[in-house]
């Protein structure tokens, strides 16, 4: 039975692709930049191009069931893979944005091979010694970011139900730690807890006791 083909870029126009054939090609991404509490996550992702994995895309439009099924096969079958994260300690300090650039070098530079190249989910990259490209979207355009957003997404999740277990007062394993309905009544009644990123505007209310019930967008709760 003959395997289907995999093509690792569907978004990207072949004549307009940033590398050549003999580029070693990670795809990064994020879990994490928008919640109020817990670290950053990132991965990063080299793709074998004779192990092709079905069903790759942005993990926001798969269900948790789906992303904990690929999660052991991107493991199995990439060439090499890694996650990072930066805490909640390092978001307050250097700010969510830097954070997360700084979550995805790491990713790279923890890869047991070194890549050539790296293509980055959004329009914004990290700094690091090899190339780098943004791609708007391009956790549904690009199979080995797919693969990374499903790795940090899956990586994280778990990180907040071992939260829960310490703050259960909060529901992590529920929201995850955005700013949901629950989260902000949560917020509310106990205050922050030690892993809520302080620099977020909801936080800070909470501890200064003006945090209302509404749901805060994500630019307002960090820039707020």
């Amino acid at each position: 039975m003959r395997t289907k083909k995999v093509n690792f870029y569907p978004g990207l126009k072949k004549n307009a692709l940033p590398f050549t054939a003999d580029d070693i090609v990670c795809g990064v991404d994020e879990a994490g930049r928008g919640p109020l509490a817990g670290p950053v996550f990132a991965a990063a992702v080299i793709l074998h191009p004779d192990r092709p994995i079905l069903g790759l895309r942005d993990s926001k439009k798969l269900t948790a069931e789906r992303r904990d099924e690929l999660a052991p096969l991107i493991k199995a079958n990439a060439i090499a893979w890694a996650i990072a994260e930066c805490s909640h300690e390092e978001i307050d300090t250097i700010n969510i944005l830097q954070a997360t650039m700084l979550a995805m070098r790491r990713a790279v530079e923890a890869l047991s091979t070194l890549p050539t190249i790296a293509l980055i989910d959004g329009n914004r990259s990290p700094v690091m010694t090899i190339r780098c490209h943004p791609i708007i979207e391009g956790d549904d355009k690009v199979h080995a970011i797919s693969a990374a957003s499903i790795l940090a997404k899956t990586a994280r999740d778990a990180a907040l139900v071992a939260l829960h277990a310490q703050y259960p007062q909060y529901g992590f394993d529920q929201h995850k730690g955005y700013s949901t309905a629950m989260h902000m009544e949560r917020l509310r009644e106990h205050g922050p807890c030690p892993v809520h990123r302080r620099s977020f505007a909801p936080v800070r209310a909470a501890m200064a006791g003006t945090l209302t019930g509404e749901t805060i967008p994500f630019d307002f709760a960090v820039e707020g």
